[in-house]
């Protein structure tokens, strides 16, 4: 199943916040030191099995 992206903003940022109290909690470091890159990668720009993610 394709992921619907481009994600809705407030998800990212919910996202962002996840992964950042996650590094903090396990690593015990400062919220500073944490980046998030959020990548998408438009359904049409990738495939599997011969395939554009798109078209299934």
């Amino acid at each position: 199943m394709a992921p619907d992206a481009p994600r809705d903003v407030e998800l990212k940022r919910d996202l962002v916040k996840r992964v950042t109290d996650a590094f903090i909690d396990a690593y015990k470091i400062p919220a500073e030191s944490v980046h998030v890159w959020i990548h998408e990668v438009p359904a049409d720009s990738w495939g599997t099995a011969g395939k554009l993610t798109a078209d299934k």
